[in-house]
């Protein structure tokens, strides 16, 4: 009876025991919760030949964006709207256009160059602004940024730019070098680089007038400055949404981008060539007049604002009708 008292014990024992070491090893064994890796993210980024594009290629070389440089904003518009391009660097008052034309579904992320505009002459007879009456005047870019900063340059220095002055407007800059260089005392409106360009052709062309410092002088008693502003860098409203630390990712790197860019400008150079955007030698001497910068947040909707507000006045259908709401601007929250 003994025995048989004891075999029920020992098996008792041995069944809690069991069960004991079993809840052991559960919390023993038990694995963390492994963190689920998202997938990378696509992102397709187009730029136009010129500095709107010279401040991304320290990021076409080492990161991992899809790139694309387009030499017409014909073929930037399109694939923005309908969704094959993420991010675009594209003229400021486009932007503007586009958030007006789809009902608020593009948004600026950044400033990326101010004013790249010049009056340069084959000859000697431009001093200031006054001295551009009765001029012909060749010119790209009828319907952008261009063709505004020059009326309002124009017609704040009382010269009409319809009257007063001839505007021949050519399709693409290269036609206003080519017109610029072969005609005596030709006059033409350029933006850096093909202010280089024109001069490595005829070295008898000379920068007349700075257009951002002639915008300034302008500026200089408003209540509520603006600067000259050439590009901008979008986004499609939906795609920021969706990645935003994806976007706060791009944003860090296009500031080092466009840092690499001014700081080692040789280096840069050699980079601009490689993406065909345009030849090292005239990037080389183009940089330091292209003024290519990084500017978001709060002081990129200050600028760009009051940018804005100065077009608005000239002509409101070239930003579209209206200057953008608060919602236009991607300000990171802090």
């Amino acid at each position: 009876m003994k025995k048989k008292i004891m075999a029920i014990i020992m098996v008792a024992v041995m069944m809690i025991l069991a069960f004991t070491g079993c809840t052991g090893n559960d919390k023993k064994t038990e694995e963390p919760k492994q963190e689920v890796e998202t997938a990378p993210v696509d992102v397709n980024v187009m730029a136009l030949k010129g500095p709107t594009a010279m401040g991304l290629v320290e990021m076409m070389e080492h990161s991992d964006y899809h790139f694309s440089i387009a030499a017409s904003v014909d073929e930037v518009s399109p694939k923005l709207l309908q969704g094959e391009t993420d991010i675009a660097a594209i003229p400021a008052n486009l932007a503007s256009v586009l958030y007006n034309k789809t009902k608020g579904e593009i948004q600026v992320l950044a400033i990326n160059t101010l004013g790249v505009l010049y009056i340069v002459e084959n000859g000697e007879t431009i001093q200031n602004v006054e001295d551009l009456k009765g001029k012909t005047i060749y010119a790209s870019g009828k319907g952008a940024t261009p063709e505004y900063a020059l009326n309002y340059i124009l017609s704040s220095n009382g010269i009409n730019p319809e009257t007063d002055v001839n505007l021949e407007w050519k399709s693409e800059h290269s036609e206003c070098v080519a017109a610029l260089t072969s005609e005596e005392n030709g006059v033409a409106m350029l933006p850096q680089p093909f202010v280089t360009t024109a001069q490595a052709k005829n070295s008898q062309i000379r920068t007349a007038l700075d257009l951002t410092e002639e915008w300034d002088a302008l500026q200089k008693d408003s209540e509520n400055k603006s600067s000259m502003i050439t590009g901008v860098v979008v986004a499609r409203k939906e795609f920021v949404k969706q990645n935003p630390e994806e976007i706060q990712k791009f944003l860090k790197e296009y500031h080092s981008s466009v840092d690499y860019v001014n700081e080692n400008i040789a280096d840069a150079a050699q980079l601009i060539e490689k993406y065909d955007i345009v030849p090292a030698a005239v990037a080389e001497k183009a940089l330091p007049a292209c003024n290519i910068v990084c500017i978001d947040g709060a002081e990129m909707e200050e600028k760009l604002s009051g940018y804005f507000e100065v077009l608005n006045q000239q002509n409101p259908q070239s930003i579209g009708g209206e200057v953008p709401n608060h919602d236009f601007y991607y300000i990171q929250e802090k």
